[in-house]
């Protein structure tokens, strides 16, 4: 028997997508069969519901059966799958088997589809959502003019600080046998403040700093004092100054919190003893004792991972959880007061739910249009860690997160890895299972600091296959370069084409090259920027800046062929996806992988009665019946427009 339900499809499910709670949703399955003996609709969530599928005559051939429930009154996942007994059979149509919940169901599946139900009055920063983010390393971008005197404020510890600025990071195999990351290169927060000009001139409105906090390394991620904003960058005078003139010129800045963990030499563990005896390394009754698991003090202790210099904490301890949280002047209000607009939190999915939106609580207290982002690499609507279900997109905890499943989907059809069309249903699986306010909050990298540079990713080169020791005299050759750059450029032009964020990795639009940590680490090129690259960047965000359908349109992604993605983006009956009154607009964008050109056929449903012109030429196509032919080259992309 032929079984047929995709929850892509309006026909089969309506509304498509993540709803509200109480919201009614239609389901339907055709057969080809219309005798059947039952035909019924499983669902669950806290508990099981079973519903009845009513016979509703045939279609192309096949016979449809729907049911129409209303979601439950609480958050969560809600899934379902079709059961039908015929001729003494019991069949099962189910999700697909990749975990997605979405998509075309297959014949004998137990895996569920899914409905995200959400809290209805869930919101997130609109500021957030229309900007454009940029990433950077305080360390790695700018040494600050007029700042010598920083570069000294840590003389007489174990540290590398670098003679020239152009010079590689070091590899230091530490303690932990990773790289101890204790090379510096001077680069500080009033670098930052220096170089607001040429952010604001890129197109920025939202700076997210890696941890800026005391620590021995150099990224921060083993943070040794919260209040205290490292010597090298500065103090709190220099980060109060940055985020005023930043916000001068329409730029927000969003901390990294580093919750998870500790430093070991750090003012709360203190193994190294730097800190008096104060810590609870030092001191059996130290005030902060009770935050850390020792299983045999003072040695033997839970950590991060399993690295001894990053002692794991218990965040539900009420002093910890009052000194982070929910104090009157805890750290994450604090630094709100300070000037900073929201917080990215460092492994969100490590953090217990109750901690995340306690934190969200008492940031919203603070700020009301204060930014909570979380690092998960999944889809977080239904992440699985610690062998729990964890789903942030309710309206509870996170306001969004670091769009990984993007950056992975869309590096994989550019080199070939996957077609445009599996691209596009892994794209259109995220987009239904994300409420609007979640998924146009989405931070949509391209590159970070836990990845090689995209430029090297894209060129088909990242040194992975070299011995960590070796990648530092990685370089592309001309020719990988420049397939590596048409790539980036691609896929910039789809991330700025997507509902989220678009985030630029410092350096990414200078060209930067590098393999995976602490390669792509290096300093910002002052002087030697790619010029065509750097200017690529800034054409492309002033593109999304001029078009509001860019960035609260409508989405649809789809594939025409197997080398050519597309994303098309509308206002429906001159609102947005926030219900905002637009004028009526429409965007196509699509990129072409292959080195041929490729004729794309858009349809008169497509393109919606609208004339349409080439942005940047501006040059306008010429309908036949209602329809397109767009020709777009070899390895380039192509964004059209309705004509105003």
């Amino acid at each position: 028997m032929i079984m047929k339900h995709d929850s892509l499809d309006p026909f089969y499910r309506s509304p498509c997508g993540a709803l509200p709670c109480g919201a009614m949703v239609r389901l339907r399955l055709a057969l080809s069969e219309g005798k059947v003996t039952s035909a019924e609709l499983r669902c669950w969530n806290s508990r099981e519901h079973r519903f009845p599928l009513r016979a509703l005559g045939a279609k192309d051939g096949l016979f449809v059966y729907e049911a129409e429930i209303s979601l439950p009154r609480e958050t969560g996942p809600f899934w379902y799958r079709f059961e039908v007994v015929s001729g003494g059979k019991r069949l099962v149509l189910g999700a697909p088997e990749d975990g997605s919940g979405c998509g075309e169901g297959v014949p004998g599946s137990e895996e569920s589809f899914q409905i995200t139900v959400y809290d209805a009055a869930f919101t997130t920063p609109e500021w957030m959502r229309e900007g454009i983010m940029y990433q950077i390393m305080v360390d790695r971008f700018c040494r600050g003019e007029g700042t010598e005197e920083l570069l000294h404020a840590r003389d007489g510890e174990d540290i590398i600080l670098h003679g020239t600025w152009e010079e590689m990071p070091l590899l230091r195999i530490g303690e932990t046998q990773d790289n101890a990351a204790t090379d510096f290169f001077g680069g500080n927060l009033e670098g930052v403040r220096q170089k607001l000009p040429y952010l604001k001139d890129l197109g920025v409105t939202i700076l997210y700093l890696n941890p800026i906090f005391r620590a021995n390394s150099n990224h921060k991620y083993d943070t040794g004092d919260y209040r205290m904003i490292d010597p090298m960058f500065g103090d709190e005078e220099a980060f109060r100054r940055l985020c005023s003139e930043a916000a001068e010129m329409g730029i927000r800045i969003v901390l990294d919190g580093v919750f998870s963990h500790t430093g070991d030499d750090s003012v709360y563990f203190n193994r190294r003893g730097r800190y008096g005896k104060t810590g609870a390394c030092q001191d059996p009754e130290s005030p902060y004792r009770e935050w850390y698991t020792f299983n045999h003090w003072p040695d033997d202790y839970e950590c991060w991972w399993g690295f001894r210099t990053l002692p794991n904490v218990t965040e539900t301890n009420e002093s910890y959880q009052r000194f982070i949280v929910s104090g009157e002047d805890s750290v994450v209000r604090h630094w709100l007061r300070a000037g900073a607009s929201g917080w990215r939190l460092d492994v969100a999915d490590e953090l217990p739910m109750s901690f995340i939106r306690a934190l969200r609580k008492a940031a919203r207290e603070e700020k009301p249009d204060a930014l909570v982002l979380g690092e998960v690499w999944e889809d977080a609507s239904h992440k699985v860690s610690y062998g729990q279900m964890r789903s942030y997109v309710e309206g509870d905890t996170l306001d969004s997160v670091m769009n990984y499943p993007l950056r992975e989907a869309l590096i994989a059809f550019l080199t070939g890895e996957r077609d445009a069309q599996a691209t596009a249903r892994a794209i259109s699986c995220l987009i239904a299972n994300y409420p609007a306010p979640f998924l146009y909050s989405l931070m949509n990298l391209m590159g970070s600091h836990d990845r090689a540079r995209i430029l090297n990713v894209l060129a088909g080169n990242d040194g992975d296959e070299l011995p960590r020791a070796e990648r530092a005299n990685l370089r592309l050759t001309q020719e990988e370069r420049m397939v590596g750059a048409l790539r980036e450029h691609l896929m910039l032009r789809f991330i700025v084409s997507m509902p989220g964020v678009p985030c630029v990795y410092y350096g990414d639009e200078a060209g930067l090259e590098g393999a995976a940590d602490p390669f792509c680490r290096r300093t910002f090129p002052w002087g030697h920027e790619d010029r065509d690259l750097q200017a690529y960047y800034k054409r492309l965000i002033a593109l999304r800046h001029a078009h509001p359908v860019l960035r609260s349109g409508y989405c649809r992604v789809f594939a025409p062929c197997p080398d050519v993605l597309c994303v098309l983006r509308t206002f429906e009956g001159g609102k947005d996806a926030f219900g905002r009154e637009q004028e009526d607009e429409l965007a196509i964008t699509m990129i072409n992988r292959s080195a041929r050109a490729q004729e794309i056929f858009l349809t008169a449903e497509d393109v919606r009665g609208h004339r349409m012109t080439f942005s940047g030429t501006g040059a306008e196509l010429t309908p036949m019946g209602g329809s397109f032919s767009v020709r777009v080259p070899g390895l380039r992309g192509v964004t059209l427009l309705s004509v105003q």
